[in-house]
């Protein structure tokens, strides 16, 4: 083997060797969101409230590390190419997919139900494809963007509050506030309805957030 076909080879984990100290803060993210699907999940197998408990706790310090993330790269003045991706990645698992499994493990588990929190998933997904390529376009002359078209995927902490009420207040599972509802051959329970909210409104161009 040459020496130009040596120096040509990747270096080992040199997609890690990129990374930065706001991409382990991103990361951190992604971790507390996976922690707390594991933690739903474990608490489907055995109803233990701890597992919830504990799921219901990580999703907030995902909201911290999705916050720091942006202000350590400011104080460091330093990002890695992959860093918007990262963040949206990472919002993806804490404030989609976990709120939606923290739902379906709590009683929102009907056929109707699955629907309405896929499409919230999907939702999340959608506005945040679309806030990485509309981002420049947004962005003033200073560089930074002004406002978010459709609500910020971590807003999803709201419905997770509200979620966090229902257990302390013992109403879940059969005892889900709204009740069920059979239609056709699925159940709805009308509580899982502020999920299709929640997405119809991150996907909504006509909603302008500022963006602090």
């Amino acid at each position: 083997m040459n020496d130009s076909h040596r120096q040509s080879r990747p270096k080992h984990f040199s997609m890690l060797r990129t990374f930065v100290l706001a991409d382990l803060v991103t990361m951190a993210n992604a971790a507390s969101g996976t922690g707390a699907i594991f933690l739903c999940l474990r608490y489907v197998a055995e109803r233990d409230p701890t597992y919830a408990l504990g799921a219901f706790a990580l999703l907030p310090i995902a909201l911290v590390a999705d916050v720091l993330d942006g202000a350590v790269a400011r104080w460091r003045r330093k990002q890695s190419p992959l860093g918007a991706d990262l963040d949206s990645l990472a919002d993806v698992v804490s404030f989609g997919v976990a709120p939606a499994v923290l739902a379906f493990a709590l009683g929102m588990d009907g056929g109707w139900d699955a629907l309405v929190l896929v499409y919230f998933v999907a939702c999340g997904i959608s506005r945040l494809a679309r806030y990485n390529v509309t981002a420049s376009a947004l962005s003033g002359d200073d560089g930074k963007v002004k406002y978010y078209e459709g609500t910020p995927i971590p807003t999803s902490l709201g419905l997770v509050a509200v979620l966090g009420a229902a257990f302390w207040a013992d109403a879940v599972h059969d005892r889900l506030w709204l009740g069920e509802l059979a239609i056709g051959p699925w159940v709805l329970h009308p509580l899982v309805l502020i999920y299709a909210v929640s997405g119809s409104a991150m996907i909504s161009a006509s909603l302008r957030i500022p963006k602090p």
